[in-house]
């Protein structure tokens, strides 16, 4: 008995001894359940812990939009604070497509039911279902403001579409630039509350239409409005139309004169429509860009384009003293009102067949005619080949250089024994031949260079020419492949053959001679307490300046100049001048024809040098004292005689500095 217990006992104890053991598959089976459960526990934590970030600004992409307005751009004054270029309000009336969803299912669904009602096979899909639902009821609003203004228009089905595909929470414009006996009707009619509202835009205005018009630029459309440090640029953004500088002023300052935009972010469902009544998450104005305050004064660049009338020309003065260009004018030009809201194709191709693009003052490289024997004359005093005060020649009319008979004044002039201050008054061609070959053209050509006649004054506006020549017989050579011949060397001493400046390089110059300087660094910048510039002197003695400076006062007061200044003196005012006439070849249509480009350079008062100008003009009769003389002149007489009304008037009439705070 005792021993069956035993046996019992053992097996009881292997018995239990087995159930206490591990199986290995069971022990895998644990551990891979443990890490699948580390693993989903890890990755739960990751997304829930540090990839929120990433959830959150998915979900905003999906259920916010962005909106971006653009702010007006800054004003742009002439140097009396008179406003040149502003901004007014454009008015509109717009619809807001994002609060129509009802009415657009309502409509879809009529259309199709009349579809279906009348068996009508051919049923169109839902997309083109939806578009006639939009169309019309976007054309019953348009009903509603034909009524009230007399107007007959009709909605354009793809341009709707493409609004609604890509700008629907921006308001859709049903008519733009409304008359101003328009915006009162429907501001009187329409109901305060609806998707139907009057819109205020700002577009670019003109007080003064085409004047400056180069100068000033104009804008265009920019699509891609930013707004800085405005959150959200991630979300879908809808963005309204902006303005950007295309040329002139408006370009090369665009970025001071443009506004900062604003903008809105607001929810939307899953179609991408607003919700109602919801308020903006973020929101903020946009603001008007930095104002523009320029050295034009806008009464002498009336005064200049009136002189220039329908000639082709280009009149430029300059502050002596500080370099800050008063009067920048050219003829042709356009009015800058035709390119608000946009530039027509028929006003572009009139600008084109006018050739009113290009800003000749600047963009325009001329043969600077007689005005070059100002150089011409300092270089021969500061060589020492030449004085003031003694003959170099005898003018008989016409003199023999080389193979090549050289005529005075086409041959009118018979000028004898003159002294410099005769032959600059006369404009004697004869002794500045003579002058020239006394002369090597190195010596000529690094006069012009020292006055910087050769490069860009570097003016802030686009499309300054780089086409300026100062040459000698290296250029000659590298350019035209030809050597130099002494009769390139007497037409480079009266300002032809290669030499090419603008008219804008002649007023700086103009301004330098009257400062005793060599350059002047011009500036449509206007700036109240901006001192007095200093470059390098001239080098002249004071026996050899006087003798310049009385020969350009006897051009205005005995010489080439003289008929008109003489018939139009202004008060008080002596003026230093030079008269030239250049020729240069252009090409009119299938044809290249020679036209005669009148000079007149000037600085006046000559004792006390305060504004200096360079005039020239296309025409078509040759001669100093006819083109020079009777055709420029008379432009910067104008616009002197304005300058020194205004100078003159009594204290009380006068404006004050102009600053903007």
């Amino acid at each position: 008995m005792a021993a069956d217990e035993n046996n019992l006992a053992d097996r009881s104890g292997r018995l239990f001894e087995s159930q206490k053991g591990y199986d290995p598959r069971v022990v895998l089976f644990y551990f891979i359940i443990a890490t699948l459960l580390i693993v989903l526990t890890s990755g739960l934590a990751y997304q829930q812990l540090f990839n929120s970030e990433l959830h959150t600004e998915r979900e905003s992409s999906q259920n916010q939009r962005r909106i971006l307005i653009p702010g007006p751009r800054g004003n742009i004054y002439d140097r009396h604070g008179q406003l040149l270029v502003g901004n007014r309000p454009r008015f509109a009336v717009v619809l807001y497509l994002d609060e129509l969803r009802a009415k657009f299912r309502a409509e879809f669904i009529r259309i199709r039911k009349n579809y279906r009602a009348a068996e009508d096979k051919d049923i169109p899909t839902a997309d083109q279902l939806w578009t006639l639902a939009r169309v019309s009821v976007v054309q019953s609003y348009l009903e509603q403001i034909n009524a009230i203004i007399g107007r007959d228009l009709k909605v354009d089905s793809v341009r709707l579409n493409k609004h609604f595909s890509r700008e629907l929470l921006l308001p859709y414009p049903l008519v733009e630039d409304l008359a101003p006996a328009e915006y009162a009707r429907l501001l009187e009619h329409l109901p305060v509350v609806s998707p139907l509202q009057l819109y205020t835009t700002n577009t670019r205005e003109y007080p003064f239409g085409s004047a400056a018009s180069q100068t000033l630029g104009y804008v265009g459309i920019n699509e891609d409005v930013e707004a800085e440090n405005f959150p959200g640029e991630k979300l879908r953004t809808f963005k309204q139309r902006g303005s950007i500088g295309r040329d002139g002023l408006e370009f090369k300052f665009d970025a001071i004169l443009q506004g900062e935009a604003g903008g809105s972010i607001f929810r939307v469902d899953p179609l991408g429509y607003r919700l109602r009544d919801a308020k903006p998450i973020e929101s903020r104005l946009p603001t008007q860009g930095q104002n523009l305050v320029t050295s034009l004064d806008i009464d002498l660049q009336l005064a200049a384009e009136q002189a220039i009338g329908d000639q082709a020309g280009s009149a430029v003065a300059i502050d002596v003293r500080t370099g800050e260009v008063l009067t920048l004018a050219n003829k042709p030009d356009y009015d800058l009102s035709k390119f608000t809201p946009r530039l027509s194709p028929e006003d572009a191709a009139d600008i084109v067949a006018r050739g009113a693009w290009t800003n000749n003052a600047i963009a325009g490289a001329y043969p600077p005619g007689s005005t070059f024997k100002i150089l011409t004359s300092i270089a021969a005093l500061r060589s020492g080949l030449v004085e003031a005060n003694k003959p170099i020649t005898e003018c008989a009319g016409y003199i023999q250089i080389g193979n090549r008979t050289f005529v005075c004044d086409n041959g009118r002039g018979h000028h004898g024994e003159v002294l410099l201050p005769d032959a600059i008054a006369k404009s004697c061609d004869i002794y500045y031949y003579t002058a020239g070959r006394l002369m090597t053209p190195e010596v000529l050509a690094a006069e012009g260079r020292r006055f910087h006649l050769h490069q860009r004054t570097g003016i802030e506006l686009p499309h300054e020419t780089g086409r300026m020549v100062i040459p000698d017989p290296a250029y000659k050579e590298k350019e035209i492949g030809e050597r130099w011949f002494p009769g390139d060397t007497a037409n480079m001493s009266i300002g032809q053959g290669y030499v090419l400046v603008t008219p804008l390089e002649m007023a700086c110059f103009a301004a330098s001679v009257a400062r005793n300087e060599v350059f002047t660094k011009p500036t449509l910048l206007h700036n109240p307490d901006a001192p007095t510039q200093r470059t390098e002197s001239i080098g002249l003695t004071l026996a050899q300046r006087t003798a310049l400076i009385d020969g350009m006062v006897g051009c205005t007061t005995y010489g080439t100049a003289s008929k008109i200044m003489n018939l139009l003196p202004i008060p008080g005012v002596t003026i230093a001048g030079k008269t030239g006439t250049a020729q240069k070849r252009v090409k009119q249509g299938d044809k290249v024809v020679t036209i005669n480009i009148a000079w007149f350079i000037c600085f006046a008062p000559a004792d006390k040098p305060e504004i200096a100008m360079a005039v020239a003009v296309e025409g078509d009769t040759g001669g100093e004292s006819l083109e020079g003389g009777r055709v420029a002149a008379p432009i910067a007489n104008a616009v002197l005689r304005k300058y020194f009304e205004k100078k003159n008037r009594p204290a009380d009439q006068k404006l004050a500095p102009f600053k903007i705070e």
